[in-house]
């Protein structure tokens, strides 16, 4: 099982060549085998953009003119996956897989629908078909399509029937595949090991973040914040989701935590993550 780290954990440490350089550098050190890219991270991309990952927690940062295949080879890191938007795909099929061969990685991932009502089923129903039909058209290109969920995708399309069970039941497993995120899926307050379950061999790769409180000083109230904390910080049973992670035979952990870093520092964070994934893969 190789070990990842999601690029939007890099943001804010990959703005210049040699801040990149650094950062991937420590990456190596400490223990990690690969990256997992992001499209609109690794060419230039607007203002706009980048003030709306911010503002969703997740800064993208300005490393999207660096040579990021030059980068990673010189650092001897790998891409595990690139990560893309399903009408990015659809318009630029042929751009989108020549990017992931040039990358050498044969795993595309649909990062979720902006501007998406996950609770209209029909709607729901339709991203079915079109993950379906770009499910085959990146296969006849010899590459994977998964789709990488958050939390949106547990709301009831009606009483009983949740946004995942659609796209679970209505997708062909010979074309699309699942990257679960074992944290939103807590955040959103389902089962994870449950879902891990039924996905079975249809999940190829797992996002790993724990949750749980960070306290710096006494609290205002007895109640503090969830949020993504370092892995076995938390209250996150990650060595059961990782048991069922091995059963199903993912391809790789990917590391993705948010802004919530130990001392706002990503790279320290990951390296803190690394010590819990070195003694269990």
């Amino acid at each position: 099982m190789k070990k990842a780290v999601q690029q939007i954990m890099l943001g804010t440490v990959t703005g210049s060549e040699a801040s990149a350089r650094a950062t991937l550098q420590r990456v190596m050190a400490a223990g990690y085998d690969g990256l997992e890219l992001n499209r609109f991270m690794i060419h230039p991309s607007s203002l706009m953009i980048r003030l709306m990952t911010r503002a969703a927690g997740m800064p993208t940062g300005k490393g999207g003119g660096l040579d990021w295949k030059a980068l990673l080879k010189e650092s001897g890191l790998s891409v595990i996956s690139l990560h893309a938007d399903l009408g990015s795909l659809e318009r630029e099929m042929d751009a989108v897989v020549r990017e992931a061969k040039d990358f050498e990685t044969d795993t595309v991932v649909i990062t979720g629908m902006y501007r998406f009502d996950y609770g209209d089923e029909k709607a729901v129903r339709e991203l079915a078909v079109r993950l379906n039909q770009a499910g085959e058209e990146t296969r006849k290109a010899g590459l994977s399509l998964l789709y990488h969920n958050h939390n949106v995708e547990l709301l009831q399309v009606r009483p009983g029937l949740r946004a995942y069970d659609i796209l679970l039941g209505d997708t062909d497993p010979a074309l699309v595949g699942f990257e679960f995120d074992s944290y939103w899926f807590t955040d959103g307050g389902a089962d994870a090991k449950a879902w891990m379950r039924r996905l079975g061999a249809r999940m190829k790769l797992w996002h790993i973040t724990d949750r749980g409180c960070r306290q710096s000083g006494p609290a205002m109230t007895p109640i503090l914040r969830q949020d993504s904390v370092e892995l076995g910080t938390g209250n996150m049973d990650l060595d059961g989701l990782m048991e069922i992670a091995v059963q199903n035979g993912i391809q790789a952990v990917v590391l993705e935590s948010h802004k919530n870093w130990i001392h706002k520092d990503p790279v320290e964070s990951l390296e803190r993550s690394a010590q819990w994934l070195k003694e269990r893969c």
